[in-house]
């Protein structure tokens, strides 16, 4: 009896709780996820400098516990309620561990759905999701009037929110909230080559390059975004495929899409042989 065939391995490049939920969104596609952590997050190296900048947003909120619908104070006149705005759930992640509770005056923008989901957890109300996922999907989403803006950021953001925002005539405050660092140094080797390794941030890429590379040639770079695929080839590494919207799912319907279309084809039964004679 011939053997099933073996699942796509599919490397998923970070741990903890968003690994292990990506890890069983791929088995449910029929992958077969391997968790490697290759990056992970850490306090930014002046944590003093995130906490005034939430005090000045707390202190600003508080003339804003009842903001309008068009984020005026709450008799309707003065400067426009301030925002906290999110591109990630490991900001939102970072400020909620050091302000349990967000000031009612504030608004919150998020950059998608996922991390809307992680700033609800939280316990947020969220104001403002664009419809792209994306930096610039974000400010084009702003109102206006808009109050200034606290932005707690990445080590490595790009700066495309912050100067978007600022061209707008809005104020925005940008502060390290986390940094992204490797796991290690030495090279990953699994014991068979991923069919594809999940690319989920300029990061991940920078890590792939230095850690493994050169890649077996069946092994298929999946990105998240084009910005990461942008990041990814300024590193040297292929791009097969590039999700259609900003999210893990996206990223993952693209790669068991892709998977899918070049595999290939079983081999079609012989005929049996023939017996007697023909007529």
């Amino acid at each position: 009896m011939q053997d099933e065939p073996r699942p796509p391995v599919v490397l998923v490049p970070r741990g903890g709780a968003w690994g292990a939920t990506v890890a069983g969104a791929a088995r449910a596609r029929g992958l077969d996820a391997v968790v490697v952590p290759l990056i992970t997050d850490a306090p930014p190296e002046d944590p003093a400098a995130l906490d005034a900048a939430l005090a000045r947003l707390a202190a600003e909120a508080g003339r804003h516990d009842s903001p309008s619908a068009v984020g005026t104070g709450p008799d309707g006149a003065g400067s426009p309620a301030p925002w906290l705005a999110v591109t990630s759930a490991t900001a939102v992640r970072m400020v909620a561990g050091r302000t349990p509770r967000l000031p009612g005056g504030v608004r919150v923008a998020c950059v998608g759905e996922a991390t809307a989901r992680a700033a609800r957890q939280a316990g947020w109300r969220v104001d403002v999701v664009p419809d792209t996922e994306s930096a610039a999907g974000l400010v084009a989403a702003f109102p206006r009037p808009a109050g200034r803006v606290l932005f707690p950021r990445s080590e490595l953001a790009a700066p495309t929110l912050v100067e978007g925002l600022r061209a707008r005539g809005i104020d925005v405050e940008d502060v390290v909230a986390y940094r992204t660092v490797g796991t290690g140094d030495e090279p990953v080797r699994l014991d068979r080559a991923p069919d594809a390794v999940l690319v989920t941030s300029g990061s991940v890429a920078s890590q792939v390059a230095r850690r493994m590379t050169p890649l077996d040639p069946r092994t298929r770079i999946a990105c998240i975004g084009p910005g990461t695929a942008a990041a990814a080839r300024e590193v040297g590494l292929p791009v097969h495929v590039v999700a259609r919207s900003r999210s893990a799912d996206a990223l993952l319907d693209a790669v068991a899409e892709a998977l899918r279309t070049e595999a290939p084809e079983a081999p079609e039964a012989p005929e049996p042989p023939r017996s007697g004679r023909s007529s």
